[in-house]
């Protein structure tokens, strides 16, 4: 399953109580779904969860019966359809979202329906089961919510932003799309809408993220600072085996000849380790230091 599906199957597990944000919901799904108009609504989905819970619904937003839909109990799947085609249902339907039912059909969204911050969530919801998608976490940060209503489309940006949940929104194959790309955002939409569970398994994927970069970070900074620390010491060697071949080594104060004994046999070592290893130890600056020595005298040969 998706993590699309998953979400909605968590929102499906949501009682339907209070009349008003009953209808709310209906309204998104409406506004949101494959087609409302004054002669036809028409609900397609794949998902059996949420197609048992639409007669639910809309027989208590609007205390009416589909004129069509799927024998959930026959075990029907694939894309099930829920249709209305009665005039005398399709009336009452736009009776009550607050439209009239004598006039041509256009689609906004009448704010006196959202104006409870409850209602106002279901109606997201809504709009979410009917016209939304959400990328795995693990891949991107994306939920959008697509209609074919540009003026809808437009209203519920506005709606989103009063919320405090500023979208962005583009054009799509003749259709309009309302999306968040940040993980807060969606996280919070996720839990204003009644997925708490799926806006948890964000957070949590983010912090995996998180630490996996974190460790990555560290890996190839440890292993930038190895391949410098290795890169140095055979800059070293040669310098030392230059010194040697020349024979000046041999003329050079203790404390270089010793420095110089002991990189060539310990070149795998830091500065901090090999500096441990004189008798007294010596200070990394110091070692440094002497290295510096050894490698100007064989450039001057």
């Amino acid at each position: 399953m998706s993590f699309s599906f998953d979400t909605k199957n968590e929102l499906c597990r949501l009682p339907v109580q209070r009349r008003c944000c009953a209808q709310a919901e209906a309204y998104g799904i409406l506004l949101y779904c494959h087609t409302f108009s004054s002669s036809e609504v028409r609900i397609i989905t794949e998902n059996s969860n949420f197609a048992a819970r639409l007669p639910r619904l809309f027989q208590r937003a609007f205390d009416l019966r589909f004129d069509r839909q799927p024998d959930l109990d026959a075990g029907e799947g694939g894309k099930m359809v829920f249709q209305i085609k009665s005039q005398e249902k399709l009336d009452h339907i736009i009776d009550l979202l607050g439209y009239d039912p004598r006039q041509s059909l256009a689609l906004h969204i009448n704010f006196a329906m959202v104006e409870e911050e409850c209602c106002r969530a279901s109606f997201f919801r809504g709009c979410f089961f009917a016209g939304g998608s959400i990328t795995d976490p693990s891949k991107r940060y994306h939920l959008e919510l697509t209609s074919s209503h540009l003026q809808a489309s437009r209203e519920l940006e506005v709606l989103l932003r009063e919320s405090g949940y500023p979208p962005k929104s583009v054009a799509r194959n003749g259709s309009s799309v309302t999306y968040f790309k940040q993980s807060r955002q969606i996280e919070d939409f996720l839990t204003l809408i009644g997925a708490p569970a799926a806006a948890m398994r964000i957070m949590s994927t983010k912090v995996e993220k998180d630490i996996r970069n974190s460790v990555n970070r560290r890996i190839n900074c440890d292993s930038a600072n190895l391949d410098k620390a290795v890169e140095a010491a055979q800059s070293q060697g040669a310098s030392i085996r230059k010194l040697e071949a020349a024979g000046r080594l041999k003329e050079l104060p203790d404390k270089l000849q010793e420095t110089a004994a002991l990189r060539l046999a310990h070149p795998e070592l830091s500065l901090s380790e090999l500096a441990e290893l004189f008798n007294p130890p010596v200070t990394k600056s110091c070692l440094n230091h002497r290295l510096r020595k050894l490698a100007e005298l064989a450039e001057g040969l």
